[in-house]
């Protein structure tokens, strides 16, 4: 039978094959040899194209294989071949949209699970599928209901559950994100062992308050199930020996070397890098988006590659061949990340560094880097890596990054000209209630205060919560995307940063300190809560460091009551951002060396990997 591919809600180029169109919820099948490629290890991924006059099976099942080893373009023919075969046949138009979405066609996409739900109204898997589609598109609203729906037809889907999060996050529901909650956290406490946590996307969920060993537990049933699709593909070559003398090559990969946060921090990273020492490697396998970021980052590696429509097994043969010692993954299970690259394992060293905070659960990857503040001694046993700690914080930053000139005019912001302007440019699905409601207290005790906020998807729960807290909505002001050095500048209209807690500002925050824009945090429950502490005691701003929520709230109170005491903070930011360890880019970078040289001598002693401190 032919089976519908589960839409990858995490953005993994990798697909689960499950049953076939009339899917019953109640009772599932094993899939036959035909539907499960590990047969195929030992061919060509050639062989995997159907025969010609394939029927609309066949065609599908080829298309869902193709698909698995990121052959998009060839995967696509397959299933406009089976719906041409059979224009009934719901699983193909399914599958149709799943390719369609990754390679970033997202309407049309949607157009194609809805055919699919039309032909077989029935199938949860599509329904589910429809609704990650209309989320990752943006559609949240019609997402929400989409899965509601397919909630109130089977409320045990575990699919539509783990789906239906992102959404709610992103418009901040947070009565049914708290249900939500509460929910995945019984169920694990039930079956703290059940295949079905590998249903919860696992960079989703670092948005909730789970408990850390829940957490873990849903990265290590995603890893695991990276490593069953990676084992489906063809092995990389094994890599050469290094060759006595040869410069340690480091190999970066990211789906995001373009405009995108993780290149704003990591440009002068690539630049920086000891070439008496080290040949360092880009791995490609986002869009060229022609920004000055991207042509950039391209001319920093001694060697960049665009292996954006390469088949996985191919990327890791090539990098094997290249003969890469230490492979940095800069993405974790984020945007359109490649795990099954790292899975394939084509170095002897891969390293999870920056794009990604918290562990994977991967045994494919040795290490994990951070700092003693994101990573303190007690909170290494939640991470499944060794845990390698920097010895100042862990981000490295860009410091040629570029500010506009100038300091634009309230006016052009929608500011009011002398309002006291409390900001927070974090994304929407990071405010959580608790933090809200402080935001509210303090607009309150700073009459005449505003609160100045990224546009998004949460705009209007965001201004009726504040309407229920007896604040003006109009007090809440959105800004609209920027240009990256318009936006820095922006900043400069603002007169302190609020953090919000669970999830820190990362790139954020170091955007902020960077633009001259003091910033007052409060640190939670690991890594990803502590990453703005780090930030500030890096760049000499320990005391906009608080540990409770009642010191947040009176802290910000107090600054913007102490107009003299902020004017302090912004003199010393201003003094340390050209000294201070956090936007040194060339120490970060000799830190980071010294960090895979000591990786790569114990790998060549034929040692396992061990936790370290660097000095």
């Amino acid at each position: 039978m032919g089976s519908p591919v589960s839409f990858p809600a995490s953005g993994f180029n990798g697909v689960c094959a499950v049953r076939h169109g009339r899917l019953d919820s109640a009772r599932r099948t094993k899939p036959s040899s035909r539907t499960n490629p590990r047969p195929m290890l030992k061919k060509l991924l050639g062989s995997m194209r159907p025969p010609k006059g394939a029927s609309a099976v066949e065609e599908n099942d080829a298309g869902a294989r193709l698909l698995a080893a990121n052959r998009k373009q060839e995967a696509l023919a397959s299933f406009e071949r089976a719906v041409a075969a059979d224009s009934a046949f719901a699983p193909a138009w399914a599958n149709f949209g799943v390719t369609l979405w990754q390679l970033r066609r997202g309407d049309e996409a949607v157009a194609k699970f809805r055919r699919a739900l039309e032909l077989d109204p029935e199938n949860a898997d599509i329904r589910v599928n429809l609704g990650e589609g209309l989320a990752l598109n943006g559609d949240y609203g019609q997402a929400i209901e989409v899965l509601d729906d397919a909630l109130r037809r089977n409320p045990a889907d575990t699919r539509a559950h783990a789906a239906i999060i992102r959404p709610l996050l992103e418009v901040c529901a947070w009565d049914a994100v708290e249900r939500e909650t509460r929910l995945l956290v019984k169920a694990w406490q039930r079956d703290p062992g059940g295949e079905w946590l590998k249903r919860f996307q696992a960079h989703t969920t670092l948005f909730l308050r789970l408990p850390p060993a829940l957490q873990r537990d849903i990265a290590v049933r995603n890893a695991r199930a990276i490593a069953e699709r990676a084992r489906q593909l063809p092995k990389p070559p094994v890599t050469p020996e290094p060759a006595a003398g040869r410069r340690l090559r480091i190999g970066y990969v990211s789906g995001d070397f373009r405009d995108h946060a993780t290149a704003h921090l990591t440009a002068g990273l690539f630049e920086r890098h000891d070439r008496d020492r080290f040949e360092v490697f880009g791995y490609s396998f986002g869009r060229d988006d022609g920004s000055d970021y991207r042509k950039r980052i391209a001319t920093a590696f001694d060697h960049f590659v665009d292996a954006q429509d390469e088949p996985l097994h191919e990327t890791a043969g090539r990098i094997s061949r290249d003969g890469i010692h230490v492979l940095v993954d800069l993405m974790g299970y984020t945007g359109r990340a490649r795990p099954e690259i790292f899975a394939l394992r084509p170095a002897p060293v891969q390293v999870c560094y920056l794009g990604y905070p918290t562990t994977t659960g991967a045994e494919f990857i040795d290490y994990f880097i951070g700092d003693r503040i994101t990573i303190p001694d007690d909170d290494r046993q939640w991470f499944t890596e060794r845990v390698v700690r920097l010895p100042e914080s862990y981000q490295v930053n860009d410091d040629r990054q570029t500010i506009a000139e100038g300091v634009p005019e309230r006016a052009s912001e929608g500011l009011p000209a002398g309002a006291f302007v409390f900001c927070s440019f974090n994304r929407h699905l990071k405010i959580e209630r608790p933090v809200f409601e402080i935001w509210m207290r303090v607009l309150d005790a700073v009459p005449g205060s505003v609160l100045w906020l990224l546009a998004g998807a949460g705009e209007r729960t965001l201004r009726d919560a504040a309407a229920a807290q007896g604040i003006d909505p109009n007090r809440l002001m959105f800004a609209p995307h920027a240009r990256k050095p318009s936006h820095l500048a922006r900043h400069r209209l603002a007169d302190l940063f609020l953090d919000t807690q669970h999830v820190n500002a990362h790139t954020t925050a170091s955007d902020a300190l960077w633009a001259g824009l003091p910033l007052l945090t409060v640190t939670g429950q690991g890594f990803s809560a502590r990453v703005a502490a780090s930030l500030l005691h890096a760049v000499g701003l320990a005391d906009l460091v608080t540990e409770t929520l009642e010191d947040y709230e009176r802290k910000a109170i107090e600054l913007a009551r102490s107009p003299e005491r902020l004017a302090a903070l912004r003199t010393r930011l201003a003094s340390n951002r050209t000294n201070a360890p956090l936007f040194d880019t060339a120490a970060t970078t000799r830190a980071l060396e010294r960090a895979y040289e000591r990786m790569w001598a114990t790998a060549a002693a034929g040692r396992v990997p061990e936790a370290f401190d660097v000095d």
